[in-house]
Formats: C-alpha cells, sequence, structure tokens
C-alpha cells in the first residue's frame, strides 16, 4: 500500500506502508542509532513522536521480548528507508513488521530519509502526519496543521506507571559472574517511575 509523510510546511514525501494501516499525527523526530531499533521504539521519551531512522537498513534482527524499553510501542510512527523482509537473529521472535501492526504503529518505508533529516535539522522540529490508508495530502496537512504542538505537553502523564510492581527480570548480573557472586538481598532500592526505561532497571 502507498503511503505518505505530510509536513506541517506542506512538504510532501512519499513510500510504501507497513505495520498498521492508518493515519499517524506527531512531531517528525529521527535517531541515527545503526542498531536497537526496538529500544527505541519502545522508549517512553519518544512518546507520541513519528521517528525516522537513518540507518538504511530496519527489521534485519527482528524483534523479541528482551529488548523492550517498555511493554509497548511509544512512538506513533516508524520512518525508514529500507524495511528487511526476512529478519536473521537467533532471540527474533517474529518481523518488525508484525509486530508494529499488532501494536498499532504506522510505518511507512521507501522515503529519502536522508531528506527528512536534512529538512528537520536545518528547519527544526516540526509536526508531520504518516498516512497509508489513502487520506490525501491535503487533507492530512490540514490534520497536521490542527494538531497540538508537542511543546507544554504533559507527557509523563501518558508513560507513568499507575501502579507499584516489583522489578525482578534478569539484570546486567545474569551475564556478569563477579555480580552474580554478590549477595542476593544486599540492597533494596525503589524507584519513581514517570516512564522509566527497562534498560535502566
Amino acid at each position: 500500500m502507498d503511503g505518505l509523510l505530510v509536513l506541517a510546511d506542506g512538504t510532501v514525501f512519499r513510500g510504501q506502508g507497513f505495520g498498521a494501516k492508518g493515519t499517524a499525527i506527531g512531531e517528525v523526530v529521527f535517531n541515527t542509532g545503526m542498531s536497537g531499533y526496538q529500544e527505541v521504539i519502545t522508549d517512553p521519551s519518544y512518546t507520541g513522536q513519528l521517528i525516522t531512522f537513518t540507518y538504511p537498513e530496519l527489521g534485519n534482527t527482528g524483534v523479541n521480548q528482551e529488548d523492550l524499553e517498555a511493554d509497548t510501542p511509544a512512538v506513533k510512527a516508524v520512518l525508514c528507508r529500507c524495511l528487511a523482509p526476512q529478519p536473521s537473529n537467533w532471540r527474533s521472535s517474529g518481523t518488525l513488521e508484525q509486530w508494529l501492526e499488532q501494536h498499532g504503529v504506522v510505518g511507512l518505508k521507501g522515503i529519502d530519509t536522508r531528506a527528512v533529516v536534512r529538512q528537520l535539522r536545518d528547519g527544526g522540529a516540526i509536526n508531520g502526519a504518516v498516512s497509508t490508508d489513502g487520506t490525501s495530502p491535503a487533507e492530512l496537512l490540514k490534520q497536521v496543521l490542527a494538531a497540538p504542538s508537542m511543546a507544554g505537553q504533559n507527557l509523563a502523564e501518558r508513560v507513568s506507571t499507575t501502579r507499584a510492581y516489583r522489578w525482578s527480570s534478569p539484570t546486567a548480573a545474569a551475564f556478569d559472574q563477579r555480580l552474580q557472586d554478590q549477595p542476593a538481598d544486599r540492597y533494596r532500592v525503589v524507584a519513581i517511575d514517570f516512564g522509566i526505561k527497562r534498560a535502566i532497571l
């Protein structure tokens, strides 16, 4: 299916949709990492944003349950140059495309991500819309211009936990013999979760 990225200044990028079908509106941002896309997509600090990955290949290691920073994706949309059709990793439990569709995240591939990043770098933060449901560029631009800015929004309220919980998942100690030799109940730590990343825990 064909898809569009429409920026608030009227710029239109065309590509092919993947993941969930629909429209997502938010602040367009980018990430330059060469790996760790699953951590980025679930990172609470990207809540409500449309993330553009500059590294040209995405999805080559699939997805797994160990590399999540939160239970569900934080981003509204994922934009990339190329999407790997078949993951190759011993921990992979599925494809990135299937996982995004399962969680309702719109994806757009085949766009000129370098041009998007240059525009963001030169023009600063800007809202945009990613659509894979056939909505026209003119209609998407109207929706983008009507959307609120990220500035001043209480994003912590969206990503904070609603209840206390005990963290018992394996940490670095599971992979480091020196840490395994420490007494198990040496310390008790309390963390206030306003959108904490699992890697920090």
